[in-house]
Parts: C-alpha cells; structure tokens; sequence
C-alpha cells in the first residue's frame, strides 16, 4: 500500500464506531497487513503480547485498547512491558475509542490526540508498512491527506460524469479541478477573506445536498472572474459578492 491508500484506509476506520477488541487488528490491516498476517495474531499464534487486550506484532508495534480515561495508564503499561523490549517493537499505542496515545520508541516522538483525529498523525506509524519516513514526509500528512480526498472527488465525478473522462471534456475537467484545488488552497492561506470561506459557502448555500451545488460553484466562480465594480450590474449574489 502506499501512503495515500493508507490514509483512505486510516480514515474510513476512523469513521466507523469503535471496536475495542478488534481496534489493533483493524489498525495493522489499515497499514497493509495481510490477512494471513492478521488472522495468526487473532488466534494468538503470533500474538506476543502479555497485556490484556493487546496486540503486539514482533518488531514493529504494542497496542492496547482499555476503558474510558485509561490511556495514558495503558500507555505506560505498554512501554514497561518486557515483552515490548524483547520482541523489538518500534511503537506503543493505547487508545479508549475517545483518547489517542502513541510512542516511537526509536526517536522518542509521541502523538496525543482525539480518536477521531489519529488520521492526521497517520504519517507518523508509516514505517508499519516498510515505509522509511523522514521528517519531510511526516509533515506532509496533511498534504497527502488533502491529495487522497481530491483523488476520491475526481473519481466520484467522472462515476457520476462519465462523459467528463472523454477527450473532448478532459481539458475542461482538468481545468474545473485546478479551480477547486486553488479556492481549497485560498481559504487555507487567508488569501480569501475569513468572511468568504469558500467550503462553508459552498455547504451552506447547497444545504449539503447535490441539487443545486453545480450553481452554487459556478456563481462563486463567476464572482471571482468580474471585476468588484461590475458585479452590481452583472446581478451577481449577494453571498458570492465579497469574493476577491
């Protein structure tokens, strides 16, 4: 697997309500773990962990879910396991479902977070999966992140507009996704007035629904292209006025 479809994969278990018991072996599988792989450590044949609720993966990872308010107790529980040392691995992770803690026991680095927000920090584990990181790479989790959900975007809509995909239309796909990536990239960088976000714009104008957010994009987007003192006479809406 590589980064990007780590980080589908690492969002989607986020997503889903949590499972206690089967929490570490969903992670390792996020990570690219094979079945075979994660089907021994669930019968306990590879499974080297002397901590209830524990899954520890020889040279690479002890995790451990526990009860609400535990995490910080269970994390330290983990890093004096003398199982942890003797088989060689890398990471401890504790988690409750609502809390997230995790150590590189190599570098020292720690991650301490909501549950629901352990996907931003998915750079962090990616050794898991045989992939060397440095720090560069660490902190472009975010960017990998951002460039999975505009590569689902793109694909949702040439499923949902196949006609896009063709020749004739791939110039002005392509064109209408570098308008997207730029207004993302506006709001992030206040480049776009904080009054004017454009993603809440967008939300809040279409109600969340797909009816009328074709419009709603194209008004934005026909506001950005006149001139401030031709808006009045071009009719442009008055929640697209203010858009530089």
């Amino acid at each position: 697997m590589n980064p990007v479809e780590i980080e589908e994969a690492v969002t989607q278990l986020a997503s889903e309500p949590f499972d206690r018991a089967d929490f570490p072996f969903q992670f390792l599988a996020a990570f690219g773990n094979k079945k075979t792989t994660i089907d021994r450590l669930r019968k306990g044949n590879t499974n080297q962990s002397d901590l209830m609720d524990g899954v520890l993966q020889r040279s690479n990872i002890h995790i451990a879910t526990c009860s609400s308010g535990a995490v910080g107790q269970t994390l330290s529980a983990l890093r004096d396991s003398p199982k942890t040392a003797s088989n060689k691995a890398k990471f401890i992770l504790a988690t409750d479902g609502e809390e997230f803690q995790a150590e590189d026991l190599t570098s020292g680095e720690t991650v301490a977070c909501d549950y629901a927000d352990f996907p931003d920090h998915f750079g962090f584990f990616l050794p898991l999966a045989g992939i060397t990181t440095v720090e560069q790479i660490r902190e472009s989790s975010f960017d990998i992140r951002a460039t999975s959900r505009l590569n689902r975007l793109y694909v949702t809509l040439l499923q949902d507009n196949p006609q896009w995909a063709s020749a004739e239309r791939r110039t002005d796909m392509n064109h209408f996704m570098a308008r997207l990536i730029f207004c993302f990239f506006a709001e992030d960088t206040d480049i776009f007035p904080i009054t004017s976000g454009f993603t809440q714009t967008v939300e809040r104008m279409s109600a969340g629904g797909a009816d009328n957010t074709a419009e709603v994009i194209s008004e934005l987007f026909r506001a950005m292209n006149t001139k401030h003192s031709d808006r009045d006479t071009a009719g442009i809406a008055r929640w697209a006025i203010n858009f530089p």
